[in-house]
């Protein structure tokens, strides 16, 4: 069910029946030796692109954060103090300090990002976002890896991406590769078919070339390193598109001139819009990507500086840097932990800054595009992979030679996923202290009242820590939602200050409504991976996030049920208790309509005709999002 696939052809097409179709050109070998985690030093000297104030913006992020999370610290100490802390207390306050570092480097981020975005101050390397395009002296490679992809889909996008190109009298200084790791038998007939009638279509406008590989050794990542070993030497940057990327020409013009500017640097990583949503959830997360995503993004590059990360696709790469630096070992081990590489774009960006190159984030840059996953489904499907390979990070955490900034991305990434069994701990022990002092060793006609119990020792003080937590926890939605009604041609191109308004208020009631069953099925991935149960390697689903309701009740029946269990014991315990947990008890007994409800093309339609969860890209969409609509539909 996971495949979508529009086979039209019917015979499989081999590069026997055009023996003089250059399927690849000839090969360019270039080293790229397997690095060490055990032995590395972090190249001297600082990049010339490094901000001259960088040492000042991160001990601001981090000085902000560490001061909040010390004051809301000491306050929920000052609550817990009285008669000595327990065990059960001091567990709440170990859980509570690291999370609340979260939140508040969450929202230390997102200030210095709305900061930048009212500023508009010019990037680091100073690319224009406009103006004549620059020329160019160098090739670039599009690099497209596929992995049981719908043909048709993906190969319209790559002649969206390339007509663009070619639009900029640019095509001469760029070839595209589509890397095929591709299992499925049908659907590689459909690539080679589609990538024929491809290059039918473009002619000698621009270089486009296919392989399939036989071996899907280290997947997506030793798809990529194939290539730079076999034809790397040939073109001194590529740029990595996924099967849903889409990159207008001028952007893609002005990253590679920007690689020619800068010799010492290495990558730099677009921010990838979410466009094209169709289902309520699609919708909710390019809304969310639009509003919310500009201000962290803005604060991320302010503070991350030439130490930047990189996310695996929408990004250039300098191929000197990347062969030289990013070659990656088998971690050791056994599996999950161990073997390949699995989330290889944060260790391939340590790898190549430990070797002294710079890697920068630019979020203003704009013409850069991707589609979001449909469902919760899917996006937990996905998340699961990446729980994986996150939680693989804890061996190259320790490497030596990293930059302590790449240290910081691998941990931030290592603590998206064991934050969601964090917070159901510290929930969990919450509900339990006050369930203790209420028990049969407690004063006679003591009522189990959690919300009362906490406020007890110092309700002015409680009040005061939950909303200080809840501020922090709000604040970067709040910013973004400000940024976005501060200026005036993007507050339009949303639907106008009520629509937005209205968007941000039912993607939090959804998001609130989601989030438990996020943070089971995350906890159970974590749980999983600890385990020794890998995660495989699917496909994804790009359009219909719509599940038959025998597979919604088998998916999420369990979890519904467990809801309606906790909701009956909470009540019979207290009412109190009930009212307390009501929002992750709602989350879970109303798990199958909300996943039906956001999965629902339908609902996502009526949404747009009323211009709620609207983008800019959405309601004017750019040449390059039209042109890959009408060539997926057969125009």
């Amino acid at each position: 069910m996971n495949r979508i696939v529009d086979i039209t052809i019917v015979r499989p097409v081999e590069e026997a029946d055009h023996p003089l179709l250059p399927w690849m050109p000839p090969e360019a070998p270039l080293e790229m030796p397997v690095q060490s985690l055990d032995a590395g030093r972090l190249a001297r000297g600082r990049p010339s692109s490094s901000p001259a104030t960088i040492g000042r913006r991160r001990a601001l992020v981090f000085g902000t954060t560490a001061g909040l999370t010390l004051v809301a610290a000491y306050q929920l100490w000052w609550l817990l103090r009285a008669g000595g802390i327990a065990l059960l207390e001091a567990i709440v306050l170990a859980l509570f300090v690291p999370l609340f570092a979260w939140i508040a480097f969450s929202f230390a981020t997102a200030v210095a990002g709305f900061v930048q975005l009212l500023r508009r101050r010019p990037s680091s390397l100073d690319i224009p976002v406009d103006g004549p395009l620059p020329a160019l002296s160098t090739r670039t490679a599009l690099l497209v890896p596929v992995y049981n992809e719908d043909p048709r889909r993906t190969f319209a996008g790559v002649q969206a991406v390339l007509e663009s190109v070619v639009a900029t009298g640019r095509g001469a200084h760029f070839e595209c590769f589509i890397l095929s790791d591709t299992r499925d038998p049908d659907i590689a007939a459909a690539e080679k078919g589609a990538f024929l009638a491809l290059r039918a279509r473009l002619g000698d406008r621009i270089g486009v070339y296919y392989r399939r590989r036989q071996d899907n050794r280290e997947r997506k990542a030793g798809n990529i390193a194939d290539w730079v070993r076999r034809y790397g030497g040939a073109w001194p940057q590529f740029l990595i598109l996924d099967a849903d990327s889409l990159m207008e020409g001028a952007t893609l013009v002005r990253l590679a001139a920007a690689m020619e500017r800068h010799p010492d640097l290495a990558l730099v990583q677009t921010l990838p819009l979410v466009v094209n949503g169709n289902t309520v959830f699609a919708r909710m997360q390019q809304f969310s990507g639009r509003v919310y995503g500009q201000v962290i993004a803005h604060g991320v590059a302010w503070w991350h500086g030439a130490e930047g990360n990189y996310w695996g696709h929408n990004a250039i790469i300098r191929t000197r840097a990347f062969a030289a630096c990013a070659g990656l070992p088998v971690l050791q081990g056994r599996a999950p932990f161990g073997g390949s590489v699995l989330s290889h774009d944060f260790v391939e960006a340590a790898l190549m800054r430990r070797g002294g190159w710079a890697l920068h984030m630019e979020p203003g840059l704009g013409g850069s595009y991707e589609e979001g996953p449909p469902s919760l489904t899917d996006m937990l499907v996905r998340d699961r992979r990446w729980c994986q390979g996150n939680l693989q990070h804890a061996l190259v955490v320790p490497a030596r030679g990293l930059h302590w900034v790449s240290r910081s991305h691998l941990l931030v990434g290592i603590g998206h996923y064991l934050t969601a069994p964090m917070w159901a701990m510290l929930m969990l022990v919450g509900l339990a202290i006050p369930l203790q002092a209420s028990g049969p060793f407690a004063p006679a006609g003591a009522a189990y009242a959690p919300l009362a119990y906490w406020r007890e020792a110092d309700p002015s003080r409680f009040l005061w820590l939950f909303a200080l937590t809840m501020v922090l926890l709000f604040a970067p939605k709040l910013l973004g939602l400000l940024a976005t009604l501060l200026d005036r041609r993007l507050r339009r191109a949303c639907g106008g200050g009520w629509r937005l308004a209205a968007g941000a208020v039912l993607e939090t009631v959804l998001a609130a409504l989601m989030a438990p069953v996020t943070m089971y099925l995350q906890s159970r991935g974590v749980a999983e991976v600890l385990a020794g149960r890998d995660s495989g390697w699917n496909p994804q689903r790009r359009d219909d996030g719509s599940l038959p309701m025998s597979e919604l009740l088998s998916r999420y029946g369990g979890m519904t049920l467990f809801g309606l269990g906790a909701a009956m014991a909470a009540y019979l315990v207290s009412p109190g208790l009930a009212a307390w947990m009501s929002p992750v008890i709602a989350g879970l007994v109303l798990s199958i309509p909300v996943v039906a409800l956001t999965s629902s093309p339908g609902a996502g339609a009526w949404l747009r005709r009323r211009g709620i969860f609207a983008t800019p890209e959405e309601t004017a969409p750019p040449a390059i999002l039209r042109r890959a609509a009408e060539l997926r539909r057969g125009e």
